[in-house]
């Protein structure tokens, strides 16, 4: 995925029920986490259409899928996991062999996904946020 594929991969982030978008994926904001995590996102594309982003990105420590998106008359096709596969290969091959997501609770398609391709809920934790601006959509 590169900055010129923004204009449907937000079209497409914005079509996905349980997607959840902020500011922070604004088309300056994406461009600035591809550059910092160079090489680790992906696209599906036919010859007319983005069909499928994964959008992912390191600490260094760690991989995190950011965003994972299939249009919704393509899913059940594999496109998805290829996605998933591709992201966790480009993370391994710069060192990073645990890779962690987020779904939205609601979001049970995508967590029999993400089970079915072996990755397992982490109940032993929980996620805080912290916004330090007064902009709660960030």
């Amino acid at each position: 995925m590169d900055i010129s594929d923004y204009p449907q991969v937000i079209q497409l982030w914005q079509g996905t029920d349980a997607m959840l978008l902020r500011e922070a994926d604004s088309l300056a904001n994406i461009d600035k986490y591809l550059s910092h995590n160079s090489g680790l996102s992906f696209v599906a594309e036919t010859s007319q259409e983005i069909i499928g982003a994964i959008l992912v990105g390191t600490d260094g420590r760690r991989g995190y899928v950011q965003h994972l998106a299939v249009k919704e008359s393509m899913r059940g096709e594999g496109i998805g996991a290829s996605l998933i596969d591709s992201a966790v290969a480009a993370l391994s091959a710069i060192g990073i062999e645990k890779t962690h997501l987020f779904v939205v609770n609601e979001n049970i398609g995508a967590q029999r996904l993400y089970e079915k391709l072996g990755w397992f809920p982490r109940d032993e934790v929980r996620m805080y946020s912290f916004n330090k601006s007064s902009n709660s959509e960030i």
